[in-house]
């Protein structure tokens, strides 16, 4: 009802009718703002675009304040892995999960990107939100630090066709060297769990509905990025340093 009052009473002002808003009664200004549609039908989307303008210039500064926020938590957060220079001076932030199929497609184009670039480091955030089999391969791929062999686990598990479940996330531990009794035991360690909190917590701030999603200075982008797009906004973050 709110939201309708609001629409009308935009509409009727954008009418030019002399009365002020304070003069009248919801009811009045519902039946005004109809009459004003009625005679000027532009006056309903010339509304929506000031509600639309008012509602992304709020959304935007809503992202730079959790940005500024979480900041820290995002770029340093000592649980979670880095690959590339961990001294960077540029942090891309990956949010992904191993049984989506777009974050296998994007895997490459990171790859590429930190070897093309010495100066990138690049933070994942393990974020499984799309089955068991992704939390599972997510408390394994944590685990394999205790083993020193979390980027071979990750790009394993990237490279691996077919879903991530029990079964095929030891047969990729198990390829790559990996100790499974040991595995298994530090896939139950407190810090397992609580980077996958922590990544829970930072996406749901964020706004973030699905992987693979990336945060690049103040740039925050979903879905599948090429490697051009990429570069292009790791210049920007470094250009704006």
């Amino acid at each position: 009802m709110r939201h309708i009052l609001k629409l009308g009473l935009t509409a009727f002002l954008l009418s030019g009718t002399a009365l002020t808003a304070q003069e009248m009664t919801a009811e009045e200004v519902k039946r005004l703002a109809l009459e004003a549609i009625l005679e000027n039908p532009q006056v309903i989307m010339e509304a929506v675009a000031i509600l639309q303008e008012r509602d992304e210039q709020a959304a935007s500064q809503d992202a730079a304040r959790v940005l500024s926020e979480q900041r820290v938590m995002l770029e340093q957060d000592p649980n979670a892995p880095v690959l590339g220079n961990p001294e960077g001076d540029v942090t891309v932030v990956e949010f992904f999960d191993y049984n989506c199929p777009y974050c296998k497609q994007v895997s490459p184009e990171v790859e590429a990107l930190i070897a093309a670039d010495s100066d990138v480091r690049v933070v994942f955030r393990e974020w499984p939100i799309l089955s068991d089999g992704s939390v599972f391969a997510a408390r394994a791929a944590l685990a394999s630090r205790e083993q020193d062999l979390y980027p071979e686990f990750h790009l394993e598990m990237m490279r691996m066709r077919g879903r991530a479940e029990e079964v095929s996330v030891m047969a990729a531990a198990e390829k790559i060297g990996l100790d499974l009794e040991q595995l298994r035991a530090d896939m139950e360690a407190p810090e397992v769990t609580d980077h996958i909190e922590i990544s829970m917590n930072l996406a749901r701030l964020l706004g973030f509905n699905g992987t693979p999603s990336f945060v690049i200075g103040d740039s925050m982008v979903p879905g599948m990025v090429p490697l051009e797009e990429l570069q292009r906004l790791v210049a920007e973050a470094r250009g704006g340093q």
